[in-house]
């Protein structure tokens, strides 16, 4: 399930989505929280809250520095085509096809993690980049974001992987809109 978060207009520069809905105005009190594993990507809590509704549970979260996920459109010719990459996913035990997409380093913002995870992982650059979406990727247990980036004007060039990856790059036509409308 993809759980998207509405911005507001005087928030869309942050990374951090907006939480709107009933109950946005009562907050948690949290009670208790210890770190029960430490790794270097994420790090997960176990707290103890008192919720806005007023229910008292244990939660245990996973923390995460944030992710970036890379729309890069190629529009020169006829049809617009999207960048994808192949890369083996141990959780998935399998080969997948997706977007480019990476970790938000400490300290860095989420667009220039956007940059820097397209050049490194297919070589491509783009001219024009715009955020589209923010969103929670699962908001459950992890607080972890991810901001999309529509990346245009792309050019070419040599990719600069990581030493552990194996990543094949392809262009894929979108459908004419009519066909996903």
């Amino acid at each position: 399930m993809l759980y998207i978060v509405v911005m507001s207009k005087s928030s869309r520069s942050k990374s951090k989505p907006v939480k709107s809905g009933a109950g946005s105005h009562s907050k948690a009190r949290l009670i208790s929280s210890r770190t029960v594993y430490r790794g270097p990507v994420f790090w997960v809590t176990t707290d103890e809250v008192q919720e806005p509704g007023g229910v008292r549970a244990r939660r245990d979260v996973i923390h995460h520095s944030g992710s970036v996920v890379v729309l890069a459109v190629d529009e020169s010719g006829s049809t617009p085509r999207v960048l994808l990459e192949r890369q083996y996913r141990h959780a998935a035990k399998d080969y997948l096809w997706e977007l480019p997409a990476g970790r938000i380093d400490a300290g860095e913002k989420a667009l220039h993690a956007a940059q820097r995870e397209l050049l490194e992982e297919t070589g491509y650059t783009a001219a024009r980049w715009r955020r589209i979406l923010n969103f929670y990727a699962s908001p459950g247990f992890v607080d972890e974001t991810m901001s999309v980036y529509m990346a245009t004007g792309l050019r070419a060039g040599p990719a600069q992987p990581e030493a552990d990856e194996v990543i094949h790059k392809r262009m894929v036509a979108l459908p004419r809109r009519s066909a996903w409308c």
